[in-house]
């Protein structure tokens, strides 16, 4: 790996930085000796992490009765806990001002805003917390939030939470059978959704699936509707949430439950059976993401914080809980792209974030039209972060060079399933083009070999963590025995955390993720990552975006590239040569694809992420399902009609 550096903090960033306030604050305790160097505190975090997450909750200041065990000895993985005896409530960590400071500001592509006060947020929380006490929802039973990404689903999260019910949302891009699929599972009392939304220029009714998704989830026993834009004209058979804060009464009792309480379930997205129903605690989703908000962020009392996410997606679960931080959250509905590829970057710069979150495509889609932000101000921006797929070296060269010279460009990776991440940035690093900087604090990730032996710099392997952390499932849905918790983590490697990453760890100690595991390539039985090939292919103006997968072929795999193709120009002869030459060069010749193909699109995930996995297993003849995960499933057909010679 190269040297050679993009960004270096200065001292003054460094001793203001939160970061540097924990390490101070432990040294003052004579707990650990004063540092600057990340990869020792991040060690003596995992070799002690009893004490790391004790001092980590008096210094993020968490609200609750801390308990007296920390780490519950037990020999299985999964059922280690953490503040076993602990006790707080989720909402009240989150409300923790009461002034007419702005808290959440919503901005709707279709150009409607509103914004909320901490005293507002906390008059409506309680508000709807005493309503669904009175309609008789108890501790553990569940709210279904199909919702825009809008500050009502944030209330309903935090009223939800506050009386001990169970919070589980999807964004309105789902289909009524992605919706049912996923909500009939956890059999909710309450469905709360809106009249509509908007996308791509496009005014889409969600009024007219209502009354679908109700004939198929019977236990949906009241509907509250609330109006998108504060029209207000709403169904009559149907609660008002105006009616909900107009008449009902404040209810600001905040019972404190355990630390492993059921806060949220959120659901895998992949494309292979019914969507898993992942069940996070309240205690270890709010100490992960303060963590990882706070110290590997740096995200301070009045900053603006901004992530492009939906409901549907766990990074509007992280964005929430920067709120307990004292932050403000900017909140975004529509494409990025509408009514142009500037809206994020305008609305950076007329809410003067501190912290941009995007997508890694949204920054690659960017530098593929050569924009340039030199006529925004973003001045107050000190953090991007980009998450959904490995961020190429060749992105964050462009970041520096046409977004911002000064930022924190900070490459995360976690994911559903830790409600957070696993690898992700620190200010105390350099930041290495197409490198993630370090692992998380507490969190003790390793590389494995295939035979389960620990890999150093420079090996490619297997993603794993050998000890047990706090934002870890408290169970999947509906399964009494764990037998969905061991498949998913635990076949691989006996007794440690199998992530499914392909990663590499580089000699600046920091990571490189070369794709998911399960879509690695295996010509020959050598393994590639895929992402080796698609930062050689998207370099190419000719190529808007690719998908590259392994074909059974001849007792071996074959490499099947598929390329979308930027108009005006064609899939010729010429340029595949010229790609072919480029991954021979810049990889191997076992990186060569064996098949070029041109594609009218790329099938992704609702988040973004592309579905490797779905296209090999159409071009191999086998079917797939959960197409609701998709945003554009239409354009499966043209992967399993296709005859690849």
């Amino acid at each position: 790996m190269s040297n050679s550096y993009l960004w270096q903090a200065n001292n003054q960033q460094i001793e203001k930085s939160n970061l540097y306030q924990y390490v101070q604050y432990l040294n003052s305790k004579q707990i650990f000796n004063k540092t600057k160097k990340y990869s020792d505190v991040w060690k003596w975090s995992v070799e002690n992490p009893t004490i790391f997450w004790s001092t980590f909750w008096d210094f993020a200041n968490i609200i609750g009765d801390k308990g007296k065990e920390v780490i519950a000895n037990k020999q299985l993985f999964y059922e280690r806990q953490f503040f076993s005896d602990s006790k707080l409530n989720f909402a009240k960590n989150l409300l923790i001002k009461n002034n007419n400071d702005i808290a959440i500001h919503f901005r709707s592509e279709s150009g409607f805003e509103k914004s909320i006060t901490w005293n507002q947020l906390y008059e409506h929380v309680c508000k709807l917390s005493g309503y669904l006490k009175a309609s008789g929802i108890e501790k553990n039973d569940r709210i279904a939030a199909y919702l825009p990404n809008n500050i009502e689903a944030i209330i309903g999260l935090l009223a939800t939470s506050k009386n001990g019910s169970i919070w589980s949302s999807c964004s309105p891009d789902f289909g009524i059978q992605g919706v049912v699929d996923r909500f009939l599972q956890i059999e909710p009392k309450i469905l709360i959704t809106c009249d509509h939304y908007f996308y791509n220029g496009k005014k889409i009714s969600l009024l007219e699936r209502i009354e679908s998704i109700l004939q198929q989830i019977p236990s949906i026993q009241k509907v509250i509707i609330c109006s998108y834009d504060d029209s207000h004209e709403l169904p009559k058979q149907y609660v008002s949430w105006q009616t909900i804060l107009q008449e009902t009464t404040l209810d600001e009792t905040f019972e404190e439950f355990d630390f492993n309480h059921p806060l949220y379930i959120l659901y895998s997205s992949g494309t292979t059976g019914v969507p898993k129903c992942i069940v996070h605690g309240a205690g270890g989703s709010l100490l992960e993401q303060k963590k990882e908000l706070l110290l590997h962020c740096d995200v301070k009392e009045k900053d603006n914080i901004f992530y492009f996410t939906t409901t549907g997606w766990m990074m509007w679960n992280w964005l929430v809980a920067g709120l307990s931080c004292g932050a403000s959250l900017k909140l975004y509905d529509g494409s990025p792209f509408y009514p142009n590829k500037e809206t994020l970057i305008q609305y950076c710069q007329d809410h003067e974030f501190s912290l941009f979150g995007l997508n890694a495509k949204y920054i690659d889609y960017l530098k593929k039209e050569k924009f340039s932000a030199d006529k925004y101000n973003l001045d107050k921006l000190k953090t991007i972060t980009s998450t959904g797929s490995p961020l190429v070296k060749e992105s964050f060269q462009y970041v520096y060079e046409a977004i911002k010279k000064d930022i924190h460009l900070s490459s995360i990776s976690g994911g559903t399933d830790v409600v957070g991440c696993l690898v992700l940035g620190n200010i105390f690093d350099k930041v290495y083009a197409g490198e993630i900087q370090g692992a998380s604090l507490g969190i003790e990730v390793a590389i494995y070999n295939d035979q389960g032996k620990e890999i150093h710099n420079d090996e490619k392997g297997e993603l794993v963590v050998k000890q047990p952390f706090p934002s870890m499932p408290i169970q999947f849905w509906n399964d009494p025995d764990r037998k969905k918790i061991k498949a998913a983590y635990f076949e691989k490697f006996e007794n440690i955390w199998h992530h499914g990453d392909y990663i590499q760890k580089t000699t600046n100690e920091g990571y490189v993720i070369y794709g998911r595991s399960d879509a690695t390539l295996k010509p020959g039985g050598v393994r590639i990552g895929t992402a080796e090939i698609y930062r050689q292919v998207e370099n190419f103006e000719e190529i808007a975006e690719s998908i590259v997968v392994g074909q059974n072929f001849d007792n071996d795999v074959r490499i099947v590239l598929f390329v979308k193709l930027q108009a005006p120009h064609l899939l010729s002869e010429e340029l595949i040569t010229k790609i072919k030459t480029t991954i021979r060069n810049n990889c191997s010749p076992r990186h060569v694809p064996a098949v070029i193909l041109e594609c009218p699109d790329i099938p992704r995930t609702k988040s973004g992420k592309i579905v490797e996995i779905a296209v090999r297993k159409l071009i191999n003849g086998e079917s797939i399902d959960n197409i609701e995960a998709l945003a554009n499933p239409e354009i499966l057909d043209f992967y399993k009609n296709i005859t690849i010679s």
